[in-house]
């Protein structure tokens, strides 16, 4: 049988948090509307998300074997939540409302924000990657989410960007500018949007992709993206931002447009860990080390979410 047309098969009923994304975010129809509020409403019931849902554990309030939110990597509760998170589950789910304050009462930063260690000490990826989902699940004015957009602000580099060990900026440390991006922008503070400029100008300058040798994985699409950086994470940061019509975009929407399939989806490429050159290496050295990857389409084949995003890229981008 010929293939389903894709504004069909993004907006089919049997996973209603594409067909809720893909009516707000392609479609452009408000919260209220009625088909908007019957996907949204059945996202915790049927599909990606209530699967997640259905393996919490008893205490209704993390995943995986452990005590610890973020290992192991990437089935414990920091990890399911930041994808719940995209999918557009919010706190209104009472076991999501539940899961989002035991995340920030584990990782309780000293200065009153969240994404912290065991002392206290902020994460850059971490609090990044939890700004961002708890302002997607409804925290946006949370008193713990808006001292983490101020830490974000706080620790950028002075020229735009950020880095995540301290090794200097690069394209891979993207999470604190995806959650001032995410932060709506009529309540960002001066400072927050002079970060959030300056950091979006570092990735311009590199035109998404230029920073040393050619990096294969940055040129795959995947989900979930967790830390990782590629091409697609950048379009959706940099379009989402207002950079729409920048030139220097041009590189990374000829490569999203070059892998469309000719049925119009896109695939997902691969599943992370996706990695090259020393970290593959180190991982091959440390096995126990390595991360249990996570999907929820298969790498390979058309991908929904990768669809979704690659189409809202381009609605931005005109």
């Amino acid at each position: 049988m010929p293939p389903q047309p894709v504004d069909a098969w993004l907006r089919a009923p049997t996973q209603p948090a594409i067909r809720y994304l893909a009516l707000t975010q392609l479609d452009g129809l408000p919260e209220g509307d009625a088909e908007v509020r019957a996907a949204k409403e059945a996202i915790g019931r049927q599909g990606w998300a209530a699967e997640i849902l259905a393996e919490q554990n008893p205490d209704h309030c993390t995943w995986g074997p452990g005590p610890s939110y973020y290992r192991p990597k990437y089935i414990s509760t920091n990890w399911k939540l930041l994808v719940l998170a995209d999918l557009g589950m919010t706190r209104e789910h009472p076991a999501v409302l539940a899961a989002c304050e035991r995340w920030m009462s584990d990782t309780a930063s000293k200065g009153g924000g969240v994404g912290a260690n065991s002392v206290g000490t902020p994460h850059h990826c971490v609090a990044g990657n939890m700004a961002r989902a708890l302002i997607q699940m409804g925290y946006e004015d949370d008193p713990r989410v808006h001292r983490t957009l101020e830490w974000i602000v706080e620790s950028a580099d002075p020229k735009g960007g950020w880095s995540c060990f301290g090794r200097g900026r690069n394209l891979d440390s993207w999470e604190g500018l995806s959650a001032l991006a995410a932060y709506p922008k009529r309540k960002r503070t001066a400072a927050m949007q002079r970060c959030a400029d300056a950091g979006a100008e570092f990735f311009l300058e590199r035109e998404l992709h230029r920073q040393g040798g050619r990096y294969e994985p940055w040129y795959r699409f995947h989900y979930p993206v967790h830390y990782y950086y590629d091409l697609l994470v950048g379009l959706e940061l940099l379009t989402s931002l207002g950079y729409s019509d920048d030139p220097r975009l041009r590189f990374a929407l000829d490569h999203l447009r070059e892998k469309r399939r000719s049925d119009g989806r896109w695939n997902l490429d691969a599943v992370h860990p996706d990695v090259d050159g020393g970290m593959a290496r180190w991982f091959a050295a440390h096995p126990k080390e390595r991360p249990i990857p996570f999907a929820l389409e298969r790498a390979g084949a058309p991908s929904k979410m990768i669809t979704l995003r690659a189409l809202v890229v381009l609605a931005r981008a005109g």
